[in-house]
């Protein structure tokens, strides 16, 4: 097979998105600029890559072993671009940061601060939930992560940085406001609006109710923070979000934080790569700027 780069990175992008339109998007390409290219590679392959069903597409069996080995030696690429950066010197730099979704309400926060620091610098930031972020370690899709519960069964650096509050919050005219040590108990009454499945704070809410034999009744599934405060303050039920996301609706007086036992879940805060990843300088840098500063920039809601 004779296959060049550029192939493999259209290839990589479309078998991420499962869609010719956004990775022209992405790529900055026309669709049949991207749509050449692909199949140019299926003609150097010799096997159809991706299937259309309806108005989907879909990766082919050698689809799937294609990708697998397009991220291996785009991983390998931007480990070599570090060696020759770190040899060179070089002030400049690509930082790629996975983030969970929560963290997103401070992450830009830290980037903005850094970035003035370090102007030469450019990021690339992905806001997703804990099983793509997991994903991402996994395939070394990204420099580092931020993340709220590091897994135990991947080999990681992981490091503490801050802590993270997860509280129950109401409309401000829910009955249970103002309430102090309200019992667990009293909480089986009220209905729960959930994080989608894989959520940090989803399985950080349902491990704690369950090891204190708490059953309570859920309502809606929300992949969003926003839309789960959107749908407490509209008298739908109670959220468990973390406090990092609460500045704007506490300030404004949209939202309440309830007083329960046991509450808050005290969680924390981590950066996380992979253990053996060479980080290039920017990326070293920001860890460091993450671990030492970021209290400086970032405060709990009150």
């Amino acid at each position: 097979m004779r296959l060049t780069l550029r192939q493999l990175r259209v290839f990589d992008a479309v078998a991420r998105h499962l869609s010719y339109t956004q990775a022209a998007q992405e790529l900055h390409l026309t669709q049949p600029a991207v749509s050449m290219q692909i199949k140019q590679l299926e003609e150097n392959v010799g096997l159809p890559l991706f299937e259309r069903l309806g108005k989907k597409i879909f990766l082919t069996e050698a689809g799937k072993e294609m990708h697998g080995y397009s991220r291996s030696i785009d991983a390998q690429l931007a480990e070599a671009d570090t060696v020759v950066e770190e040899l060179k010197g070089v002030r400049r730099g690509r930082l790629r940061i996975s983030v969970a979704s929560t963290a997103n309400y401070f992450a830009t926060r830290l980037l903005a601060a850094f970035s003035k620091e370090h102007p030469g610098m450019s990021f690339s930031l992905d806001v997703t939930n804990r099983e793509s972020l997991l994903r991402q370690l996994e395939n070394n899709e990204c420099d580092l992560v931020i993340m709220g519960r590091p897994p135990g069964n991947m080999d990681l650096v992981t490091e503490a940085f801050m802590d993270n509050p997860l509280v129950i919050i109401a409309s401000p005219d829910h009955p249970l406001v103002g309430e102090n040590s309200i019992p667990l108990e009293r909480l089986r009454q009220e209905t729960f609006l959930l994080r989608e499945p894989g959520s940090g704070t989803r399985i950080a809410m349902e491990r704690f109710f369950a090891q204190r034999g708490v059953t309570l009744t859920t309502g809606m599934e929300m992949t969003s923070n926003e839309a789960i405060k959107q749908a407490v303050e509209a008298g739908l039920g109670l959220g468990i979000v973390s406090i990092h996301t609460m500045e704007l609706e506490l300030e404004a007086g949209r939202l309440a934080v309830l007083e329960a036992e046991h509450f808050p879940i005290l969680r924390r805060w981590y950066v996380v790569h992979r253990r053996g990843k060479r980080l290039s300088p920017v990326a070293q840098g920001f860890k460091q700027f993450v671990l030492e500063r970021a209290r400086e920039y970032l405060r709990l809601p009150r």
